[in-house]
């Protein structure tokens, strides 16, 4: 009773002692775990931010410190993992057209090693980036179903301009063909009156649907951090015509007043696929819809030979998300910057690049490569935009072009351009949480009838956009300067 008396008559000393202590102790721990398996950038920021305020920094590191997906959910990755390899290795590779590179060879084994899918020749493929006509083609695509639509987005919601597309939906569910739909849980939820809607009119049709990465802090098995995310983008009809690239099933302004009253909007890539390579976005599709409904989908409703094999384009998927061991979409793109020999275009609306792709870009740009990276004037996420025009000045000084598109529109699409042999695209940004934190889908084809296309594609970009200068950099605000720094680092903590 007398040492409790004390501490009520001493509180202060008692509390100012245990908070030093606390703080001592997360401090130690923090050098011994933070560091273990992390790259030094991030572990440096998470450090920083630890020791600064250990109270505050050492439990946001236990939320938001770990990429890894729960036990169970990393056992699910794993066996599909092995299932795609072991038919991998029953499928060789496409061959390449003679006129390839020798390096596209290595990319492509890279590609298979990381990802498991072999490359699909054969195949033909359209680009759309207009806005509404890339929805009203899927939605006249998903009416020609038969069997079944598999259905993949970030982003969902039914609006005037998405409710086509789900009446499309809705239209071969009533007509007896399988319908299946994920979308991400808090790219769909963080948009509440569409969301809603949007599963009212599949559960009135009764159209099977499921979020993805749901987001509950104790599931499958183990601690999971909420901003683990899905970020693909699909839609597979019949197994015979394929979606996929860089646009949400959402209006462009996205549905929040305060974009429409700036007028702001999203410009989008989407590409259209048929051949072999859609059964490939097929199993794509059922690795997610295993994750999330414990339904392994028959290989052999997936995996079919195209009825139309009429293209030339060799395509290959590759898969990337924190279910892989290495990230491999940033691997793709540093194996095809140090490969370029005449000049990259990069499109990305967030461009955050971790040290390993900013030295493959430099690099690139100072062995005599022509570089071009499209971004967007504007930004609609504070930290990112402010994070990437940090890079500007080292871009600048390398030799790279760095086109900003034109506000009031926000340049969401995704995909790179390698000298006249190599494309890519899908979801993947070229920024950190890309890489290490969401599940993307891109796409490697080669062929000069598709690079032309994507030339069509940058060269209406680059009449969107202005060139910024080093004149105009330099001129900006060094109160800028100081917050385009300060996001950098924040953006490191991952």
């Amino acid at each position: 009773m007398g040492l409790w008396q004390w501490v009520l008559d001493n509180w202060a000393l008692v509390w100012t002692y245990l908070y030093v202590g606390i703080d001592v102790v997360l401090r130690l721990i923090s050098l011994v775990v933070v560091p273990r398996n992390r790259r030094p950038g991030s572990a440096l920021a998470w450090l920083l931010a630890i020791m600064v305020l250990p109270i505050v920094g050492f439990p946001l590191f236990l939320l938001l410190g770990r990429s890894q997906l729960p036990k169970r959910r990393l056992a699910k990755q794993k066996a599909v993992n092995r299932l795609l390899r072991v038919r991998a290795h029953e499928i060789p590779d496409s061959e390449l057209d003679e006129d390839a590179p020798s390096w596209l060879q290595s990319a492509v084994q890279l590609n298979r090693e990381l990802g498991a899918f072999p490359l699909t020749g054969k195949n033909s493929a359209e680009l759309e980036i207009d806005y509404e006509s890339s929805i009203a083609r899927m939605a006249e695509d998903i009416r020609t179903a038969r069997e079944s639509v598999h259905v993949l987005f970030y982003i969902m919601g039914l609006d005037e301009v998405t409710e086509d597309f789900f009446e499309a939906l809705a239209e071969r569910a009533d007509a007896g063909v399988t319908v299946r739909v994920l979308y991400d849980h808090w790219g769909a939820v963080s948009h509440r009156a569409v969301y809603r809607a949007m599963r009212q009119k599949l559960d009135a049709h009764g159209i099977q649907h499921a979020p993805m990465m749901p987001i509950r802090l104790f599931r499958d098995g183990a601690f999971q951090r909420p901003d683990l995310r899905n970020h693909r983008k699909m839609v597979i009809v019949d197994g015979e015509i394929g979606w996929m690239g860089s646009q949400n099933l959402i209006a462009a302004h996205y549905d929040k007043p305060a974009n429409i009253r700036r007028g702001l909007h999203w410009q989008e890539t989407m590409a259209r696929f048929r051949g072999p390579i859609v059964s490939e976005l097929n199993l794509l599709f059922a690795s997610d819809w295993y994750y999330e409904s414990d339904e392994m989908l028959d290989e052999q409703t997936l995996v079919r030979p195209s009825p139309d094999t009429s293209g030339t384009y060799e395509c290959q998927l590759v898969p990337s998300g924190p279910g892989f061991v290495a990230e491999n979409n940033l691997l793709l793109f540093n194996q095809l910057f140090y490969s370029a020999t005449r000049r990259i275009v990069a499109v990305s609306p967030y461009f955050v690049p971790d040290e390993s792709m900013l030295s493959a870009l430099i690099t690139a740009a100072r062995r005599g490569v022509e570089v071009e990276l499209f971004v967007s004037e504007i930004g609609d996420q504070f930290l990112v935009f402010h994070a990437q025009r940090s890079y500007y000045s080292t871009l600048l000084d390398a030799g790279v072009k760095i086109w900003l598109y034109r506000a009031p529109t926000i340049l969401h699409a995704k995909h790179v351009t390698i000298d006249d042999s190599v494309s890519v695209i899908g979801s993947s940004n070229m920024d950190m949480r890309s890489f290490l934190l969401q599940m993307e889908c891109s796409l490697m084809v080669g062929g000069t009838d598709f690079m032309e296309k994507m030339r069509e594609v940058e060269d209406t970009y680059r009449s969107r956009s202005r060139q910024l200068t080093r004149e105009e950099w330099e001129s900006r605000p060094r109160t800028m300067q100081v917050i385009d720094n300060l996001c950098r680092l924040a953006s490191s903590v991952v």
